[in-house]
């Protein structure tokens, strides 16, 4: 989300793909077919976007990004690729960047796993800041 809250627009979420390769495999993840438990929050401004990506293995890929994070957003997905943002985080900001229809804002807390990651990269970012 931009300071004001808003989602994202298409563009913004390509451009911030490492290449050609992952912005093409990223847009065929922006669909909602794949996901499941995908969600947004605001939370005044900061906020984060999450959800589990079915693929090839029999566990789906859990995505979730830091939208508000000091000096850009960051990422984590539990898919194996070196890439930064993968092409599951991609397509979920994509997905997120169509609208409310396909990633909700959540009424309720983050699921565990994607609210452990967060407090853990916020906590970081605080004692950095610190000294």
């Amino acid at each position: 989300m931009n300071p004001q809250g808003e989602r994202w627009t298409a563009e913004t979420v390509l451009a911030l793909a490492p290449d050609a390769a992952s912005r093409k495999a990223g847009s065929k993840l922006a669909a909602p077919g794949p996901w499941s438990g995908a969600g947004a929050r605001p939370e005044g401004g900061a906020g984060a976007v999450w959800g589990e990506c079915s693929g090839s293995g029999s566990t789906p890929y859990r995505t979730v990004v830091d939208l508000s994070g000091e000096g850009g957003p960051g990422f984590n997905c539990s898919c194996p690729s070196r890439k930064f943002p993968c092409k599951h985080a991609l397509g979920l900001l994509l997905l997120w960047a169509s609208g409310e229809a396909a990633v909700p804002v959540a009424q309720d807390a983050p699921p565990a796993w994607a609210g452990q990651w967060l407090d853990r990269r916020r906590q970081r970012a605080e004692r950095a800041a610190a000294g």
